[in-house]
Protein backbone atom coordinates (compact mmCIF):
# COMPACT_ATOMS: atom_id res chain seq x y z
CA UNK A 1 0.00 0.00 0.00
CA UNK A 2 3.03 2.48 1.07
CA UNK A 3 4.14 1.85 -3.00
CA UNK A 4 1.17 2.28 -4.57
CA UNK A 5 0.78 5.91 -2.33
CA UNK A 6 4.01 6.67 -3.25
CA UNK A 7 3.56 5.91 -6.97
CA UNK A 8 0.26 8.31 -7.00
CA UNK A 9 2.01 10.77 -5.12
CA UNK A 10 5.21 10.84 -7.77
CA UNK A 11 2.78 10.82 -10.67
CA UNK A 12 0.65 14.12 -9.14
CA UNK A 13 4.27 15.88 -8.85
CA UNK A 14 5.22 14.61 -12.05
CA UNK A 15 1.90 16.37 -13.20
CA UNK A 16 1.92 19.09 -11.00
CA UNK A 17 5.35 19.74 -12.96
CA UNK A 18 3.51 20.62 -16.17
CA UNK A 19 0.91 22.59 -15.20
CA UNK A 20 2.07 26.53 -16.41
CA UNK A 21 -1.01 28.24 -15.15
CA UNK A 22 -2.94 27.36 -12.46
CA UNK A 23 -6.35 29.56 -11.53
CA UNK A 24 -8.41 28.47 -9.20
CA UNK A 25 -11.88 30.20 -7.75
CA UNK A 26 -11.22 34.00 -8.99
CA UNK A 27 -12.96 36.66 -8.54
CA UNK A 28 -12.66 40.11 -9.42
CA UNK A 29 -14.98 43.26 -7.93
CA UNK A 30 -14.54 47.07 -9.40
CA UNK A 31 -16.65 48.65 -6.47
CA UNK A 32 -20.07 46.63 -7.08
CA UNK A 33 -19.47 45.80 -10.02
CA UNK A 34 -18.50 41.73 -10.17
CA UNK A 35 -16.74 40.91 -13.45
CA UNK A 36 -15.57 38.23 -12.54
CA UNK A 37 -17.60 35.13 -10.37
CA UNK A 38 -14.90 32.26 -9.29
CA UNK A 39 -13.19 31.33 -12.94
CA UNK A 40 -10.85 28.39 -12.41
CA UNK A 41 -8.66 27.26 -15.36
CA UNK A 42 -5.94 25.05 -15.56
CA UNK A 43 -3.35 25.21 -18.88
CA UNK A 44 -0.09 22.76 -18.88
CA UNK A 45 2.73 23.12 -20.36
CA UNK A 46 2.27 23.72 -24.28
CA UNK A 47 -1.49 24.34 -23.92
CA UNK A 48 -2.83 27.15 -26.33
CA UNK A 49 -5.78 28.06 -24.55
CA UNK A 50 -8.20 30.19 -26.19
CA UNK A 51 -10.71 32.46 -24.14
CA UNK A 52 -13.85 33.64 -26.12
CA UNK A 53 -16.69 35.28 -25.20
CA UNK A 54 -19.13 38.43 -25.71
CA UNK A 55 -18.09 42.20 -24.79
CA UNK A 56 -18.55 42.59 -21.26
CA UNK A 57 -17.67 38.75 -20.28
CA UNK A 58 -14.47 39.41 -18.34
CA UNK A 59 -11.91 37.71 -20.95
CA UNK A 60 -9.73 40.37 -20.64
CA UNK A 61 -10.17 41.24 -17.01
CA UNK A 62 -9.05 37.64 -16.48
CA UNK A 63 -6.03 37.93 -18.30
CA UNK A 64 -5.35 41.15 -16.62
CA UNK A 65 -5.44 39.45 -13.22
CA UNK A 66 -3.02 36.61 -13.56
CA UNK A 67 0.12 39.23 -14.30
CA UNK A 68 -1.63 41.22 -12.05
CA UNK A 69 -2.08 43.95 -14.10
CA UNK A 70 -5.15 44.07 -12.20
CA UNK A 71 -5.81 42.93 -8.64
CA UNK A 72 -7.80 40.01 -7.85
CA UNK A 73 -10.38 40.48 -5.42
CA UNK A 74 -9.82 36.53 -4.44
CA UNK A 75 -9.04 33.33 -5.32
CA UNK A 76 -5.52 31.68 -5.67
CA UNK A 77 -2.79 31.68 -8.98
CA UNK A 78 -0.03 29.80 -9.77
CA UNK A 79 2.66 30.18 -12.84
CA UNK A 80 4.75 27.28 -13.24
CA UNK A 81 4.02 25.80 -9.89
CA UNK A 82 4.62 28.86 -7.89
CA UNK A 83 1.65 30.40 -5.81
CA UNK A 84 1.64 34.10 -5.46
CA UNK A 85 0.76 35.21 -2.00
CA UNK A 86 -2.18 37.10 -1.70
CA UNK A 87 -3.80 38.99 1.23
CA UNK A 88 -7.38 38.62 2.45
CA UNK A 89 -8.27 41.48 -0.24
CA UNK A 90 -6.42 39.68 -3.08
CA UNK A 91 -3.47 42.05 -3.30
CA UNK A 92 0.02 40.25 -3.56
CA UNK A 93 1.59 40.14 -0.11
CA UNK A 94 5.37 40.76 -2.01
CA UNK A 95 5.61 42.92 -5.10
CA UNK A 96 9.19 41.23 -5.44
CA UNK A 97 7.66 38.03 -6.16
CA UNK A 98 5.19 39.90 -8.73
CA UNK A 99 8.09 41.45 -10.31
CA UNK A 100 9.64 38.04 -10.46
CA UNK A 101 6.93 35.82 -11.96
CA UNK A 102 6.44 38.76 -14.17
CA UNK A 103 9.45 38.37 -16.26
CA UNK A 104 8.16 34.27 -17.11
CA UNK A 105 4.72 36.14 -18.42
CA UNK A 106 4.97 38.08 -21.33
CA UNK A 107 1.50 40.05 -22.38
CA UNK A 108 0.69 40.94 -25.82
CA UNK A 109 -2.09 44.19 -26.11
CA UNK A 110 -4.88 45.03 -28.47
CA UNK A 111 -3.17 48.63 -28.78
CA UNK A 112 0.60 47.39 -29.00
CA UNK A 113 1.57 49.47 -26.49
CA UNK A 114 5.02 50.00 -28.12
CA UNK A 115 7.33 53.02 -26.91
CA UNK A 116 7.05 55.06 -29.35
CA UNK A 117 10.06 57.57 -29.13
CA UNK A 118 12.05 54.65 -29.32
CA UNK A 119 12.78 52.35 -32.13
CA UNK A 120 11.75 48.59 -33.10
CA UNK A 121 15.03 47.34 -31.35
CA UNK A 122 15.16 49.86 -28.88
CA UNK A 123 12.01 48.63 -28.24
CA UNK A 124 12.88 44.99 -28.03
CA UNK A 125 15.66 45.40 -25.73
CA UNK A 126 14.68 47.47 -22.82
CA UNK A 127 13.41 44.79 -20.64
CA UNK A 128 16.19 42.23 -20.97
CA UNK A 129 18.51 44.95 -20.42
CA UNK A 130 17.34 47.36 -18.27
CA UNK A 131 15.25 44.44 -16.08
CA UNK A 132 16.78 41.46 -16.43
CA UNK A 133 20.78 42.76 -17.00
CA UNK A 134 21.33 41.13 -20.14
CA UNK A 135 24.48 42.71 -21.37
CA UNK A 136 23.32 44.76 -24.04
CA UNK A 137 24.98 43.40 -26.90
CA UNK A 138 23.95 40.01 -26.16
CA UNK A 139 20.34 41.49 -25.90
CA UNK A 140 20.51 43.54 -29.66
CA UNK A 141 21.86 40.15 -31.21
CA UNK A 142 18.83 38.24 -29.65
CA UNK A 143 16.74 41.45 -30.30
CA UNK A 144 17.97 41.17 -34.09
CA UNK A 145 16.67 37.79 -34.40
CA UNK A 146 13.63 38.15 -33.17
CA UNK A 147 12.71 40.80 -35.31
CA UNK A 148 13.68 38.80 -38.34
CA UNK A 149 11.83 36.10 -36.84
CA UNK A 150 8.46 38.06 -36.92
CA UNK A 151 9.88 39.77 -40.58
CA UNK A 152 10.80 42.83 -39.49
CA UNK A 153 14.41 42.37 -39.53
CA UNK A 154 14.64 45.21 -41.83
CA UNK A 155 12.85 47.89 -39.67
CA UNK A 156 15.04 47.51 -36.71
CA UNK A 157 15.50 51.01 -36.75
CA UNK A 158 12.27 52.28 -37.62
CA UNK A 159 10.11 54.05 -35.07
CA UNK A 160 6.63 52.43 -34.37
CA UNK A 161 4.15 55.92 -36.16
CA UNK A 162 6.13 54.79 -39.33
CA UNK A 163 4.63 51.11 -39.52
CA UNK A 164 1.58 49.82 -39.94
CA UNK A 165 -0.60 47.86 -36.97
CA UNK A 166 0.25 44.61 -37.68
CA UNK A 167 3.96 45.46 -38.26
CA UNK A 168 3.54 46.83 -34.70
CA UNK A 169 1.70 43.68 -33.44
CA UNK A 170 4.50 41.84 -34.98
CA UNK A 171 6.88 44.11 -33.05
CA UNK A 172 5.12 43.96 -30.21
CA UNK A 173 5.41 39.66 -29.81
CA UNK A 174 8.92 40.07 -30.92
CA UNK A 175 9.54 42.26 -27.60
CA UNK A 176 7.41 39.80 -25.57
CA UNK A 177 9.65 36.96 -26.66
CA UNK A 178 12.84 38.98 -25.93
CA UNK A 179 12.28 37.71 -22.09
CA UNK A 180 12.04 34.07 -23.16
CA UNK A 181 8.87 33.65 -21.53
CA UNK A 182 7.62 30.76 -20.12
CA UNK A 183 3.75 31.56 -20.75
CA UNK A 184 2.82 34.38 -23.52
CA UNK A 185 -0.67 36.25 -22.92
CA UNK A 186 -2.72 37.40 -26.12
CA UNK A 187 -5.25 40.11 -25.44
CA UNK A 188 -7.29 40.35 -28.30
CA UNK A 189 -3.97 41.03 -30.31
CA UNK A 190 -5.91 41.53 -33.80
CA UNK A 191 -8.87 43.59 -32.15
CA UNK A 192 -7.13 46.41 -33.20
CA UNK A 193 -6.02 45.87 -36.16
CA UNK A 194 -7.23 46.44 -40.20
CA UNK A 195 -8.88 43.19 -41.66
CA UNK A 196 -5.91 42.78 -44.23
CA UNK A 197 -3.34 42.98 -41.53
CA UNK A 198 -4.83 40.31 -39.11
CA UNK A 199 -3.50 37.64 -41.26
CA UNK A 200 0.05 38.64 -40.72
CA UNK A 201 -0.05 38.47 -36.92
CA UNK A 202 -1.95 35.72 -36.74
CA UNK A 203 0.59 33.64 -38.84
CA UNK A 204 3.19 34.97 -36.25
CA UNK A 205 0.94 33.57 -33.40
CA UNK A 206 0.03 29.67 -35.47
CA UNK A 207 3.95 29.76 -35.57
CA UNK A 208 4.33 30.16 -31.97
CA UNK A 209 1.62 27.46 -31.25
CA UNK A 210 3.61 25.06 -33.64
CA UNK A 211 6.25 25.60 -31.50
CA UNK A 212 4.95 23.93 -28.15
CA UNK A 213 4.48 27.73 -26.74
CA UNK A 214 1.99 28.10 -23.59
CA UNK A 215 -0.09 30.44 -24.22
CA UNK A 216 -3.81 32.11 -23.08
CA UNK A 217 -5.24 33.78 -25.92
CA UNK A 218 -8.39 35.96 -25.61
CA UNK A 219 -9.53 36.34 -29.11
CA UNK A 220 -12.99 37.12 -31.46
CA UNK A 221 -11.21 35.19 -34.26
CA UNK A 222 -13.34 31.66 -33.69
CA UNK A 223 -11.86 29.79 -37.07
CA UNK A 224 -8.46 30.35 -35.63
CA UNK A 225 -9.36 29.50 -32.36
CA UNK A 226 -11.30 25.97 -33.34
CA UNK A 227 -7.67 25.60 -35.84
CA UNK A 228 -4.81 26.38 -33.43
CA UNK A 229 -6.06 26.08 -29.52
CA UNK A 230 -6.13 22.81 -27.66
CA UNK A 231 -8.33 24.19 -25.36
CA UNK A 232 -11.28 26.91 -25.87
CA UNK A 233 -12.85 28.50 -22.63
CA UNK A 234 -15.98 30.14 -23.70
CA UNK A 235 -17.09 33.07 -20.50
CA UNK A 236 -20.33 34.30 -20.07
CA UNK A 237 -20.96 37.23 -17.41
CA UNK A 238 -17.39 36.19 -15.56
CA UNK A 239 -18.15 32.46 -15.75
CA UNK A 240 -17.23 29.92 -17.59
CA UNK A 241 -20.44 28.62 -19.22
CA UNK A 242 -18.69 26.13 -21.10
CA UNK A 243 -15.22 24.68 -21.81
CA UNK A 244 -13.29 21.89 -23.92
CA UNK A 245 -11.22 20.40 -27.00
CA UNK A 246 -12.31 23.45 -29.84
CA UNK A 247 -13.70 20.39 -31.99
CA UNK A 248 -16.37 19.90 -29.51
CA UNK A 249 -16.94 23.35 -28.45
CA UNK A 250 -17.66 24.61 -31.94
CA UNK A 251 -18.50 21.35 -33.20
CA UNK A 252 -21.09 20.38 -30.31
CA UNK A 253 -21.79 22.93 -28.19
CA UNK A 254 -24.03 22.01 -25.22
CA UNK A 255 -24.68 25.45 -23.97
CA UNK A 256 -27.43 27.47 -25.31
CA UNK A 257 -25.92 30.87 -24.90
CA UNK A 258 -22.53 29.48 -26.77
CA UNK A 259 -24.67 28.08 -29.61
CA UNK A 260 -26.02 31.87 -30.09
CA UNK A 261 -22.82 33.58 -29.48
CA UNK A 262 -21.39 31.34 -32.40
CA UNK A 263 -24.42 31.64 -34.78
CA UNK A 264 -23.97 35.69 -33.91
CA UNK A 265 -20.09 35.88 -33.98
CA UNK A 266 -19.95 32.99 -37.18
Amino acid sequence: MAMATSAISSTQALESQDIAIQVDNLHKSFGSLEVLKGVSLTAQKGDVVAIIGGSGSGKSTFLRCINFLETPTSGSISVNGEKIEMRSDGSPRDRRQIERIRTRLAMVFQSFNLWTHRTLLENVIEVPVHVLKVPRAEAIERAKVLLDRVGLGDKAEAFPSFLSGGQQQRAAIARALAVDPSVMLFDEPTSALDPELVGEVLTVIRDLAAEGRTMLLVTHEMKFAREVASHVVYLFEGQIEEQGPPAELFGNPKSARLKQFLQTVG
